[in-house]
């Protein structure tokens, strides 16, 4: 926790006086300016931890670059990071590498200049495996932890990562609410240099394309170390000579050494020339070694020389089709891919045609047209080979190297028709998948119509904890799975896929895949001549526009969405069009005009005969009125729609209600009645497992008990909230922070 000195201030509190004394600002005109009361700005000048919004609103004013955001964020305690991958279990050799960049890593840099090293070199020189197992030995050091990113700057379909997407996983990783991270690279990348100011952490920026993609990334924190790989030199980033390290082929010592670690030590001794031939046959490269180790471990009954005369051979007929210095590598892994069984040599060229950073045995077995367990059993062949690697959670993923020489052989032996089929397969697994989970995760919310799938899809039983972590791992992939369906004409797929995964996105406010992913999605459905899907995917993205406060974007994504509604005569899409406008009126503080415009919805709803619809209309033009103060409409209008939810037994509708209609009887001092409004609501929703509305429920429940005074029973129900906020990366954790601090 951010200390509070013996004088009773904090950095936070130091920073924000320093900056109103040289802006010649008092801590009234602050609080006139920000929004808080005098009282208030009073605690946290004496050292009470600042909410996330407040340093946000602080930090905008005062324009402090990201500082008093960064400061906030160490407020809320220290955050361990333990990012990095596993290192190699048959890493040897590169001793001197190793001991050099360890050294240097071992101490601080100079002032606001981290500790960079940089290891460049061909693909399949063991760069990474280098670098993990650099990182590893110096992990003890940094005590604040690691962060890891494969920023993937030669992924064969030519995607790198994008840096403000990487910069929004890094910073709520080190604790920055998600809500005030703010938009655009640069200023990312300045309260990201804020937040690493004062900490230790290791950085390891895996696969890096150019020093462009780079430099965002770099913290300005001599305790912090860099660890960059990158297949070329990076010139645009300051390296000194001693610690940027040109990793080329291994020396036969070393190489012979990995071959015998696998192979085993009894059967290398008795055939050592033909080890060495089989080092030099493999380029001396760690990457070809460990898959041509693997080969010949799985040739007991062989002769090593008999399995290096096949080598040669491969190597005669490719060296006439080379066209670079991989030679060595590609021999390597023809010579392994024609001893795979013809449905696993299937199996790993289809892979090659998958974008994603890694994929799972579902998504295999489509691209495939397998069952799931004969799937299983072709990955777990090709990861015994060292083609694949296993990761866990039925995972797996492929050196760029081997996804390349992949798709070169799908290319080859499958006709178009057929990759294109595999492809298909694929995209309709996470199609399904991804609507599967994301109604675990909101079964309240209607999702647009998803036809029976073309193909035998295997789809998870999702419970609401395993859905999350779905969603949590395929979303880089559900955004390549969109891009792929685009590309292949599957545009209907194309904007189903975002659409399908919002209820993941607006839980957990991944705000970037969010926004890209539906960008992606409205081209898809105007491809398509699809209008009824571009309306939808409008309306989401104006979702994201609004909780990003892009408040003239939202408005605009929601009117069009309106629009397009109207034309199509989609009587419901205009009326949580109209919902949405409603909401952005209510973030505009003008209440009449949001209860207007829920008003309109409600009509449409009763029209059309949604009673779903009219239930959350009735409930939100009461909140409105609450707003309004207008007491005897917002209770009227709460208990319609109180009545109706229970009619129709809509259990999420009645505990939605529920909570607003607790919010009034708190705002009419009627306690009781509050509480007892709470208390089902937070009964219902742990029965129905809804986790984020426990959350809201408990937090609302805490505000009336620290207003009713009974302390402790607020702080049980703001600290469960807390938990629940914190886990699921909702911004009103820090809110319910605030408020711990402030009740002891």
């Amino acid at each position: 926790m951010q200390d509070r000195r013996d004088d009773g201030t904090s950095p936070f509190a130091d920073e924000l006086e320093r900056l109103l004394r040289k802006r010649g600002l008092s801590w009234r005109r602050l609080s006139d300016l920000i929004g808080y009361t005098p009282s208030w700005l009073s605690k946290i000048k004496h050292g009470a931890p600042p909410s996330a919004e407040l340093a946000r609103k602080c930090d905008q004013v005062l324009e402090a670059d990201g500082q008093l955001i960064a400061l906030a964020a160490a407020a809320g305690g220290p955050v361990r990071l333990a990012q990095l991958p596993a290192a190699a279990a048959t890493f040897v050799g590169r001793e001197a590498e190793l001991y050099a960049l360890s050294g240097i890593l071992s101490y601080e840099g100079e002032p606001g200049t981290p500790q960079l090293v940089a290891i460049d070199g061909p693909p399949g020189a063991g760069k990474t495996a280098l670098a993990l197992r650099v990182a590893h030995s110096v992990a003890g050091q940094y005590s604040d932890g690691q962060l890891y990113v494969d920023l993937r700057g030669y992924s064969p379909e030519g995607q790198p990562r994008v840096v403000d997407e990487v910069l929004e996983e890094f910073l709520t990783a080190l604790g920055v609410q998600i809500d005030v991270i703010p938009a655009g690279l640069e200023s990312r990348a300045k309260l990201y240099r804020s937040v690493l100011a004062d900490r230790r952490v290791l950085v390891v920026l895996d696969n890096a394309a150019d020093s462009q993609q780079l430099e965002p990334l770099l913290p300005a924190s001599s305790g912090c170390g860099v660890v960059v790989t990158s297949r070329k030199r990076l010139g645009g980033v300051t390296v000194h000579g001693d610690r940027r390290i040109t990793l080329g082929p291994m020396a036969e010592a070393e190489s012979t050494m990995l071959l015998c670690k696998v192979i085993g030590k009894d059967r290398a001794a008795a055939e050592p020339d033909a080890i060495r031939a089989l080092a030099s046959r493999c380029g001396h490269l760690p990457l070809a070694l460990r898959i041509a180790a693997e080969r010949v471990a799985t040739h007991p009954h062989h002769s090593v020389s008999l399995l290096v005369e096949e080598l040669a051979t491969e190597e005669l007929r490719l060296e006439a089709l080379a066209t670079d210095d991989s030679v060595a590598v590609k021999t390597v892994f023809s010579w392994s891919y024609r001893d795979l069984s013809a449905d696993a040599a299937r199996m790993f060229r289809l892979i090659g045609l998958h974008a994603g950073s890694h994929i799972r045995t579902g998504a295999a077995a489509a691209l495939a047209g397998q069952p799931l367990v004969r799937a299983r059993r072709l990955l777990d062949r090709l990861t015994g080979v060292h083609l694949i690697e296993g990761l866990g959670s039925d995972r797996y993923r492929m050196h760029d190297l081997l996804r390349v020489y992949a798709a070169e052989q799908a290319a080859a032996e499958e006709p178009d028709d057929q990759r294109r089929l595999a492809l298909r397969r694929m995209v309709d697994w996470f199609l399904h998948n991804t609507y599967a989970a994301n109604h675990v995760l909101a079964p309240q919310r209607h999702d647009p119509v998803l036809e029976e799938p073309d193909f035998e899809v295997d789809v998870a039983d999702f419970d609401y904890e395993s859905a999350l972590q779905w969603c949590e791992l395929e979303m880089s992939n559900i955004a390549s799975a969109t891009r792929t369906a685009v590309e292949i004409g599957e545009n209907v797929s194309g904007w189903k896929l975002p659409a399908g995964s919002f209820n993941y996105l607006h839980l957990r406010k991944r705000w970037t895949p969010w926004v890209a992913s539906h960008e992606v999605g409205v081209v898809s459905a105007r491809r398509a001549g699809d209008r009824y899907g571009e309306a939808w995917v409008l309306n989401n993205l104006a979702v994201a526009y609004r909780e990003l406060r892009r408040t003239d974007e939202a408005k605009d994504c929601f009117t069009q969405a309106r629009e397009l509604r109207i034309e199509l005569g989609d009587r419901v899409g205009q009326a949580w069009s109209l919902t949405g406008i409603g909401f952005v009126g209510f973030d505009q503080s003008r209440f009449d005009t949001a209860a207007l415009h829920f008003g309109e919805a409600l009509d449409i709803f009763r029209e059309v005969g949604d009673r779903h619809g009219e239930g959350i209309a009735l409930a939100n033009v009461g909140d409105a009125y609450r707003c309004l103060s207008d007491y005897d409409r917002a209770v009227d209008a709460l208990e319609q729609a109180l009545a109706l939810f229970r009619d129709i037994a809509d259990r999420y509708g009645e505990c939605y209600t529920l909570v607003k209609l607790g919010e009034t009887y708190s705002e009419l001092a009627r306690q009781a009645d509050a509480l007892d409004c709470f208390q089902r609501a937070l009964s219902t929703r742990r029965e129905l497992g809804d986790r984020w509305g426990v959350g809201e429920t408990l937090h609302k429940r805490g505000l009336l008990l620290v207003e009713s005074g009974y302390s402790d029973l607020a702080t049980e129900s703001l600290r469960e909230a807390f938990s629940i906020f914190d886990e699921l990366g909702d911004p009103r954790a820090a809110d319910v922070r605030e408020l711990l601090n402030k009740n002891g």
